[in-house]
């Protein structure tokens, strides 16, 4: 084991100095050591002997060689999230650190799932008073799952995650609910019509979340309760991914709304569902963290700017955590 100094990070037992995982995330990045050696400013050699000791350092092989060509394995895939997620930790604990020094507000860190960080984050930013807001802010678009871990680990301060939620280390300040819309291009078909049956997907090809455990299971349970036999499937795990190959026509895509109420998208239009399949997302932060003033003026923007949602349902309190913590709800309702 090298000796230890100021870039070393301690693992269990061991220490595995921070350059060896800057290098190890370049060549991921890059996808050889000539290119991570130039991303970094070293020389090739550093660079392949730094991947050789973070391999000694894990005990196990990070990239597959085959000549000059570099893949990596399963478990350096497995590695690369951990290593990405605590160097952008560090970086921000650097920013965070000259902020304080700075006599600045606290660096912020917000987490949310795509279409909340697209569709929501910024509205209720532009909404707040300029004199809360730090110099520096960080926003990551995440999947709903990492948004939760990332609250939990606080890497980020606050977090916007779909349905379902349940842990013990988080608190659920409110929970919004939102009826999901059928996208399709503005020349489809179906686009003259004011509601949008589930049965029009018969013989379509559906566009749809990808995620079996969130809003995935809510749409297929809404499709088999009405009898609908799409023809075909595309499944996603963004939904403006699924807006932009409804813009191509590449069939009908049953999305939450939160993209397509804020976000113009060219070609596209939105129309209601014959029944209501509910979207749920949750404010979340660590269980036991009180708020600070740019936390709980963000928390304030983020509830006011989801209740502007097209259809939009809150649940504060103890309706926030039933909510929160409930892991089945009905599927869908007939809409009035």
């Amino acid at each position: 084991m090298r000796k230890k100094n100021d870039t070393t990070l301690c693992m269990q037992d061991e220490v595995i100095d921070i350059r060896l995982l800057e290098a190890f995330a370049a060549v991921m990045s890059a996808g050889s050591i000539t290119g991570a050696a130039r991303l970094l400013d070293r020389s090739q050699s550093v660079v392949t002997r730094q991947i050789q000791d973070l391999e000694t350092d894990v005990g196990y092989l990070l990239f597959s060689r085959n000549g000059p060509r570099i893949s990596p394995t399963p478990k350096g895939i497995l590695f690369h999230a951990e290593v990405e997620r605590l160097l952008t930790g560090l970086k921000h604990i650097r920013d965070r650190a000259a902020a304080i020094g700075a006599d600045e507000l606290p660096v912020l860190s917000l987490g949310a799932i795509s279409a909340l960080a697209a569709g929501v984050v910024p509205i209720a930013l532009a909404a707040m008073n300029k004199a809360l807001l730090p110099r520096q802010i960080h926003v990551q678009a995440l999947s709903a799952e990492n948004v939760v871990q990332s609250v939990l680990s606080q890497s980020v301060d606050f977090g916007l995650a779909s349905l379902p939620v349940q842990h013990p280390g988080l608190d659920v300040h409110w929970v919004c609910e939102v009826p999901c819309v059928a996208c399709i291009a503005a020349d489809h078909p179906l686009a003259k019509r004011k509601v949008i049956s589930l049965k029009d997907l018969d013989g379509r090809r559906l566009l749809t979340m990808a995620n079996p455990y969130r809003l995935r299971r809510r749409i297929d349970d809404a499709i088999a309760r009405s009898g609908a036999a799409p023809q075909e499937i595309i499944d996603t795990n963004a939904s403006l991914t699924a807006i932009a190959m409804a813009k191509r026509s590449l069939g009908v895509a049953i999305i939450e709304p939160l993209l397509t109420a804020n976000l113009g998208v060219d070609g596209v239009v939105t129309r209601p569902l014959d029944v209501t399949i509910p979207f749920l997302f949750a404010a979340i932060s660590p269980i036991g963290r009180e708020l600070s003033p740019t936390l709980a003026a963000v928390n304030e923007a983020l509830r006011n700017t989801a209740a502007t949602m097209p259809g939009a349902i809150l649940h504060g309190g103890e309706a926030a955590l039933s909510a929160a913590t409930a892991t089945t709800r009905p599927a869908e309702r007939k809409r009035p």
